[in-house]
């Protein structure tokens, strides 16, 4: 799987760094206008120097409507001022994309309400994978205007690659996106992308959902489940891009590909919007994402593997190994010790335990064990329903807090 951020090395980026540095300080005529019509005579009567008011604008994008299928050209007048390019300066350089002794990242973000919060990838404005990952010490936001602002980092999530950063919003335009939900998604509905691919700004690309309940990598050894794959084309600097759909709501946050060449072949990937909506609210509340931990290594038990087995369900997550002093091993669950080969499989085990539900939830392709633990936090109390060859028993488990590498298995 391959992440979508771009980065890059250009001589010219001092140059744009300059650029930046100076548009900060500017206003528009009618910006200056609205201010010496309010108070300037007063000012000036008083001697006093008038301080210049920038206000926010924050434009209300109602429902764009599904009848008819997706409207593209509706969809990208509307959406497109909310999506904005995300430039990220890495280890202490002076260049804005990479100079000489400097790393530089591009990616694409998207904005969340008229306080300046913006949602992206983590990978956008990180560079590693946990714990040995390193914030940008830079990070600016360009808008689809012009307007080019230094951003705060508010917190990054490595387990589902979810960032949440902040710009200062007086004086700006804001087209804030609305979050969809994921269990509204069907395979075959028509969906956009807008980003910036190899930094083309506010790019449009159409095409459907093409798969659902993908696992995709992380920025840590666990992956992120229920992950959207979409024929939409999606290529380097599309990452952290809104998926949308035809009512203009998000899907998901664009995020990797897989690839041959390197470029989009029409199998990308998108965080699902649970997940997303999930990872924003806790870094905003607390700049970071507390995820539990089962301690198990699974794998999916199908009807005719079940049979095999001797089994009384057909689906469930067959554990293969557990994690010496994690949760699940004090709560007593075991792999079988005995291994068979099955339609080709080696080393699948016997004997051992079979995890078929989660607080009363059976266990399916769509909700299987890694997401539904994913959904809790450290300290979550859950009840697992689990089979040992013919005998079935409920067993209370108090996760533990997800660390940041797979334990070491004896």
């Amino acid at each position: 799987m391959r992440r979508l951020l771009e980065r890059d090395r250009r001589g010219a980026a001092a140059a744009a760094l300059a650029a930046l540095v100076l548009g900060l300080s500017a206003c528009s005529d009618d910006e200056k206008k609205d201010g010496d019509a309010s108070s300037g005579a007063t000012a000036a009567a008083a001697g006093e120097t008038q301080k210049e008011v920038r206000t926010t604008r924050v434009e209300v994008v109602e429902g764009l409507g599904a009848k008819g299928g997706l409207n593209a050209s509706a969809l990208y007048d509307r959406l497109s001022p909310g999506v904005v390019t995300i430039l990220s300066v890495f280890d202490g350089g002076a260049s804005l994309l990479g100079e000489e002794g400097g790393e530089g990242g591009q990616g694409s973000g998207f904005v969340l309400d008229g306080e300046g919060y913006i949602a992206t990838n983590a990978h956008v404005i990180t560079t590693g994978d946990a714990p040995d990952s390193e914030r940008a010490e830079e990070v600016y936001v360009e808008f689809s205007d012009g307007n080019r602002v230094p951003a705060e980092i508010i917190g990054d999530d490595p387990n589902s690659d979810v960032a949440l950063i902040k710009v200062d919003p007086a004086g700006l335009d804001l087209t804030p996106l609305e979050l969809g939900q994921s269990e509204d998604l069907i395979v075959g509905q028509p969906v956009a992308a807008i980003g910036s691919p190899f930094g083309e700004r506010s790019s449009l690309s159409v095409g459907v959902v093409s798969a659902l309940d993908r696992n995709i990598e992380s920025l840590t050894a666990f992956a992120i489940g229920n992950a959207i794959q979409t024929d939409a084309a999606i290529n380097p600097g599309n990452s952290g891009g809104p998926l949308l759909n035809a009512r203009g709501e998000v899907l998901g946050i664009n995020s990797q590909i897989k690839s041959t060449s390197g470029g989009g072949e029409g199998v990308g990937f998108a965080v699902p919007v649970d997940t997303v909506r999930r990872s924003l609210r806790e870094l905003r509340e607390d700049g970071s994402v507390d995820y539990g931990y089962l301690g198990v290594t699974s794998q999916p038990l199908y009807p005719q593997l079940a049979e095999r087995l001797g089994l009384p369900d057909p689906a469930g997550a067959l554990v293969v190994e557990v994690a010496p002093g994690s949760p699940a091993d004090d709560a007593g669950l075991e792999a079988g010790r005995r291994r068979i080969e099955f339609q080709g499989q080696p080393d699948i085990p016997t004997g051992g335990d079979v995890i078929v539900g989660v607080d009363g939830r059976k266990l399916s392709l769509r909700d299987d064990l890694a997401d539904l633990i994913s959904a809790k936090s450290t300290g979550d109390e859950v009840e697992l329903d689990v089979v040992r060859a013919d005998k079935r028993r409920t067993v209370k488990v108090e996760l533990g807090e997800r660390p940041d590498r797979a334990p070491e298995q004896p």
